[in-house]
């Protein structure tokens, strides 16, 4: 299938990370990015990540093109991926397209969401939480809703982390209610030195504090989920470090929960989205691993009338898989 990434940051750039390494067995053809910044300095971004280490290909430029050859490293040789650098995609020509993954981070308007469909693309895959989306799908979750709507959201990469687990714990054992709080890397929303930002606590410097802050997970749990709404509260600490968050929930159920660590770890060794862990690691060791979450069995506690779970996810390597994902369900079929 034809897909063009219309944002090269974080996202776009792991995502194509993944089809040029881990993922090269995808139908999935990059025919053109496009970023508002210059090709030299996308291309240096791509080869040199401070989180995931260096590109697994040969990165170049020419003119108009990203180079990419991974010859003699299992790809498919060398490439040149035709790069623009045009703020409105309108003005592009992206006839046979049949998916534009926007990673931009802007498309929260129907005007902004829909530039890919005006330049002649068939869809357009969100990658974060928009209110111009016709859905919002989180696999492992709520994957019956997808069907032929051409803008479609990701939601965040919290959400893809604490969903499933609700979806499959309410299907198993039933949500009764209770709390999430999600423990997040810092990201380029925060400054890097103290200034000023809406969020005073937001304003200190990223790397040297923990923040308290909001998750906007708990609003998008409940449109995902809504028959939970309501049920679990959310919460969020930003913690200095770059990559790997966690989610810590405790919840009352309405079932029994003994065995019920047992129960979960086959249930998530059948799972396409969920990952377990019985060792005991800490964030580092779960880089680059693709699963939306992945539970650590020795932080599970079993209450008298509540669980604490315990789960780790790449916010960038485990979301980027899951656009990937959508992205191939989301194939036109004529």
């Amino acid at each position: 299938m034809r897909v063009v990434i219309n944002g090269f940051g974080r996202i776009g750039r792991t995502i194509l990370r993944q089809l040029v390494s881990s993922r090269t067995d995808l139908p999935i053809d990059v025919v053109l990015i496009n970023d508002v910044a210059p090709l030299e300095t996308c291309a240096y971004l791509f080869e040199f990540d401070s989180v995931f280490g260096p590109a697994p290909c040969g990165v170049d430029t020419v003119e108009g093109g990203l180079v990419l050859d991974c010859s003699g490293r299992g790809g498919a040789g060398r490439r040149v991926i035709p790069f623009h650098r045009q703020p409105d995609l309108t003005l592009l020509d992206l006839s046979g397209v049949d998916v534009v993954l926007d990673c931009t981070g802007k498309a929260d308007s129907t005007g902004m969401a829909r530039r890919g469909i005006v330049a002649g693309a068939r869809r357009v895959l969100i990658s974060g939480p928009s209110e111009a989306a016709q859905v919002t799908i989180v696999p492992g979750a709520n994957d019956h809703e997808l069907g032929a709507q051409e803008l479609v959201s990701a939601a965040s990469c919290t959400t893809n982390a604490v969903a499933p687990l609700l979806a499959l714990l309410d299907r198993e054992w039933g949500v009764r209610g209770g709390h999430m709080n999600t423990i997040h890397c810092y990201t380029g929303s925060q400054p890097t030195v103290d200034a000023p930002r809406g969020d005073l606590a937001r304003s200190r410097a990223a790397a040297l504090s923990m923040v308290p802050t909001t998750t906007s997970a708990t609003h998008q749990i409940e449109k995902v989920l809504p028959h939970l709404a309501g049920r679990v509260t959310g919460s969020a600490v930003r913690v200095p470090v770059a990559s790997v968050s966690a989610v810590d929930m405790t919840l009352r159920l309405e079932r029994p929960t003994e065995g019920i660590a047992g129960a979960l770890r086959e249930l998530c060794a059948a799972s396409r989205v969920l990952g377990w862990t019985d060792r005991p690691l800490v964030s580092s060791d779960l880089r680059a691993r693709p699963e939306s979450l992945i539970l650590a069995g020795p932080e599970l506690i079993r209450g008298p009338d509540h669980c604490r779970f315990f789960g780790w996810y790449d916010n960038e390597w485990g979301f980027s898989a899951r656009m990937l994902d959508l992205c191939l369900r989301m194939k036109p079929t004529a």
